[in-house]
């Protein structure tokens, strides 16, 4: 290769990398430029973000009357333990297991037959006794005229006077012996005591039975046209029922069923108890319901909603408005330049889905109740139109 040659080589190698240089560098300059226009159009995003849009509601007062929840079971109003007064056998069961009877239907008949020979003995017993009485009077009646015309003397007129008395007295007596006699006649015919549905017959025809401290039970009669409901309820609740503006007995109480809540019955307080149950700060408490599909029987498990002795003002807030800040609860509102203003709030109880506020909220302001986890205090915000309440 010649000199000239080399140069010329030489030269066009030097130029190359003299173009590849000065592209490499005007390469990393536009890139440079360019990643500055987007990190300043990304910073200005961030700088000024849109306002997020949040739906408010103003806060009113309404008239309510609240609930108390409770677990109770069914008592009977009236019940009895069929048991004999007299002894025999019984001879009939005029009833069927579970029947509905009426005061004054027969249920056992325990044969009679000795004590009607138990009255017809007394009976004649009186006759007897009246018989003898007479007698005595008329015997008095003439020592009395003889006593008079100084005939006898005085003693025998006393004689007379205290025979008949005796005599008089012995009636007095075997009428009361006809009574119980009679009585216990009746005892025999067992009757219901008021209208109810009875158990099965524990004894049947064919038994005997004795009257006596530890005489068996020959049914069970509950009356269950009506029947208690027993709760406890809570040492506040019962404060403020005695001191609301109705009655005990016009408190409002609403049961269903444990097994099945789809029946209401509607009550009202039939009696508190005595006495508080220091052991568990509650008394206990009675309500009456008419068991008006018959369904009703006693040991159920219920559930009783106790409403309130008066009603009340209450200020209420949506749920979706209440937020957590560890173990407080707070709410934001919207000032007047639809800016978030921070307020804790301490709630009660609950009705139809939402809460009575007790402290943190007046009336006439507007809380937002939408995306609390989007927006932060000192924050603007668009309002959306405001829903209803």
């Amino acid at each position: 290769m010649s000199a000239s040659s080399s140069t010329t080589s030489k030269t066009l190698l030097k130029t190359s990398l003299v173009i590849a240089v000065i592209t490499f560098f005007a390469l990393n300059y536009y890139s440079g430029e360019a990643n500055t226009a987007e990190t300043e159009s990304a910073a200005e995003v961030t700088a000024a973000p849109p306002a997020p849009v949040v739906e408010v509601v103003e806060l009113t007062t309404e008239t309510l009357r609240f609930w108390s929840r409770f677990s109770g079971r069914i008592v009977p109003v009236d019940s009895a333990d069929i048991k004999p007064l007299t002894s025999g056998e019984i001879q009939k069961v005029a009833f069927e297991d579970g029947q509905m009877v009426k005061k004054g239907d027969l249920l056992f008949l325990i044969d009679p037959r000795p004590q009607q020979a138990v009255v017809k003995r007394v009976e004649a017993q009186l006759v007897s006794a009246k018989s003898r009485a007479k007698l005595a009077k008329d015997e008095l009646q003439r020592t009395q005229k003889l006593v008079e015309k100084k005939l006898i003397s005085d003693s025998i007129f006393d004689a007379a006077s205290n025979e008949y008395a005796v005599a008089s007295a012995a009636i007095r007596e075997v009428e009361s012996a006809l009574v119980e006699a009679k009585l216990n006649l009746n005892y025999s015919y067992i009757k219901a005591p008021f209208n109810g549905r009875m158990s099965n017959a524990k004894l049947t025809v064919g038994n005997i039975i004795e009257s006596e401290m530890n005489a068996p039970i020959l049914a069970t009669i509950i009356a269950d046209q009506q029947f208690y409901a027993e709760f406890d309820v809570d040492e506040k609740t019962y404060i403020q029922s005695l001191r609301g503006t109705l009655k005990v007995n016009e408190m409002p109480v609403e049961l269903t069923l444990a097994a099945d809540d789809s029946v209401v019955y509607h009550g009202q307080v039939h009696s508190f108890d005595n006495q508080l149950d220091s052991s568990s700060g509650t008394i206990r408490t009675r309500a009456i319901f008419d068991n008006t599909d018959g369904v009703l029987t006693p040991g159920m498990y219920v559930d009783i909603r106790l409403g309130a002795a008066s009603e009340s003002e209450a200020l209420l807030i949506d749920q979706r408005a209440i937020g957590t800040n560890q173990d407080k609860k707070f709410a934001y509102i919207i000032d007047g330049n639809t800016t978030v203003v921070y307020r804790e709030i301490e709630l009660g109880k609950s009705h139809n889905g939402q809460r009575v506020v007790t402290r943190g909220l007046q009336q006439g302001e507007r809380i937002v109740v939408n995306g609390l986890s989007h927006i932060r205090p000192g924050m603007a915000v668009t309002i959306k139109s405001e829903p209803t309440k």
